[in-house]
């Protein structure tokens, strides 16, 4: 059986705008809650900033992923929860075609992917536990679409701010966004003003000019 409910968009413009420059490892700096520990970036450097779309898989049964991208809009993040099978790929090359011709932000999921190499070429923004050659059937059985879910200890509901970057992934409730982003924003320009006063900005420059 399918359980698939509307889109929720929790995520704003002003909110996308406040997090644009924002990294994962400041929000760290002021919660540990909504850290994906263990989700893995395919390649780095790697950036992803979007509106959560929630799928829930009932292990070898990836359909459900078909329905959340026919439902995605652009800008949103598919984070994809396969309860517990961290064996399997549910995500891998065409997929990401779907996903990129919808203009989606990317993708974080709690197993694994394969088609690495495309993926690669690609540059679709994809978090995963792992890459596995043994894949998902489209079974038609069943599998949830927007519901709340929960994977690398984080409950994520849809809607919900996904941020993602080379540190790694934090999701953020809309309602706590707006205060969290702008304590950030204030700890970055600080940060900023220090490499400023002590040169420190001057050897990341000549490093990145070599």
């Amino acid at each position: 059986m399918f359980r698939i409910q509307p889109r929720v968009e929790g995520v704003t413009k002003e909110l996308l705008e406040l997090y644009q420059h924002i990294s994962a490892s400041t929000i760290g700096h002021f919660t540990d809650f909504g850290c994906m520990q263990g989700a893995q970036p395919l390649f780095r450097p790697i950036r992803l900033l979007g509106n959560a779309v929630t799928v829930r898989l009932p292990h070898l049964d990836s359909t459900a992923i078909r329905h959340a991208l026919e439902l995605a809009q652009a800008g949103d993040v598919l984070v994809v929860d396969m309860s517990g099978d961290d064996a399997r790929a549910c995500w891998g090359e065409f997929r990401a075609y779907v996903a990129m011709k919808k203009q989606l932000a990317g993708v974080i999921v709690s197993g694994c992917v394969t088609d690495v190499s495309v993926l690669n070429q690609l540059q679709f923004p994809v978090f995963s536990k792992g890459i596995s050659a043994l894949t998902t059937r489209a079974l038609e059985l069943e599998g949830e679409v927007n519901t709340p879910i929960s994977l690398f200890g984080v409950s994520v509901h849809p809607g919900d701010l996904v941020l993602g970057d080379d540190d790694g992934v934090f999701v953020v409730k809309p309602e706590e966004a707006w205060d969290l982003g702008v304590k950030a924003m204030e700890k970055q320009r600080k940060e900023e003003l220090t490499r400023k006063q002590y040169g420190y900005d001057q050897l990341l420059n000549a490093r990145l000019e070599r």
